[in-house]
């Protein structure tokens, strides 16, 4: 588990990676990247959003990680930065994990967060 992640970037474990690029495949898409963002809503105030995308938009910071492009639209990044994500397949579920030091209390399943 990372536990320094600069708090000017994201880090997206090789797991996390290699997870969308195999979501990628089975939706039989050549060219893309992960779009890495977040939205009002979800029980604790903010909702992260994941999805996979042709190409980033002009607005967009740009991260290559283990082969994979991931884009975070600047009004997201200020509520990311720092942020470690992660893929889970164990015994207590599976999906994708946040772990944003900027969260001050995030609900039960993970799937949101508020500051």
């Amino acid at each position: 588990m990372e536990t320094n992640i600069p708090i000017n970037t994201i880090k997206i474990s090789e797991k996390a990676c290699e997870k969308v690029k195999e979501f990628a495949v089975n939706e039989s898409r050549e060219k893309f990247g992960l779009k890495v963002a977040v939205k009002g809503g979800g029980c604790s105030g903010l909702q992260y959003i994941l999805e996979i995308v042709d190409g980033p938009e002009d607005t967009d910071k740009v991260i290559s990680q283990n082969g994979l492009e991931v884009y975070i639209p600047k009004k997201a990044y200020v509520y990311l930065a720092g942020t470690y994500l992660d893929y889970s397949d164990g015994l207590n579920g599976k999906g994708f994990e946040f772990r944003n030091p900027n969260a001050t209390s995030s609900c039960g399943c993970g799937d949101s967060f508020s500051v």
